[in-house]
């Protein structure tokens, strides 16, 4: 189906361009959400005519983005979270997580801003665009910890789950006689070498 754009549309095009799109996109997406119409001779001149007062009302969102964006720039979010020791968490964090957490810290998010490739399944810290704009887009961080502690350190740069298992590793060593029959017990040879 071809469409004309009234807006910038991510890999698409730009604001009056005639792109040909699939129609399940352009039915379900882009004509919903007024990004588009349909390319056909009485919506190109509707266009035409309104072209300047769209692109001013364009750049109004933009610019306005653009003031939201320096206010979410450097953010950094928290999340405490439960998990298992190997990092991995009891369930995932989603969108809908972050959207609260930013909307607590006083940022207008909605949840179509927040791009989230796929859930985050695992402690540590990661980077989430949020795109105010089309022509506009921020990164904000995510510190997913298991307490508050740990979101300290994680901040800090110190990998958790590599220095919690140093310290493991740390805590037992196992006796070992090279001369040993195999199957014998390491601590049976040293009390029989103490005995003689």
């Amino acid at each position: 189906m071809q469409i004309i754009l009234l807006e910038r549309v991510e890999k698409l095009g730009h604001i009056g361009d005639v792109v040909t799109v699939k129609d399940g996109f352009a039915r379900n997406f882009l004509l919903p959400n007024k990004k588009a119409l349909r390319a056909n001779e009485a919506n190109r001149k509707v266009f035409e005519a309104n072209r300047e007062r769209i692109v001013a009302e364009n750049a109004a969102k933009r610019t306005e983005a653009e003031k939201e964006s320096k206010t979410l720039e450097g953010v950094s979010v928290t999340l405490i979270r439960q998990a298992s020791n190997t990092g991995q968490l009891y369930g995932s964090v989603a969108v809908r997580d972050i959207i609260d957490s930013l909307n607590a810290d006083g940022h207008k998010v909605t949840k179509a801003q927040v791009v989230l490739d796929k859930p985050i399944k695992a402690i540590g810290l990661y980077e989430v665009k949020v795109s105010l704009h089309a022509e506009v887009g921020v990164t904000v961080k995510v510190n997913v910890a298991r307490s508050p502690e740990e979101a300290e350190m994680q901040a800090q740069g110190v990998d958790v789950m590599e220095a919690m298992f140093e310290k493991d590793e740390a805590g037992f060593v196992e006796a070992y006689d090279p001369n040993a029959e195999p199957g014998e017990i390491a601590v049976e040879a040293t009390e029989e070498q103490a005995e003689g």
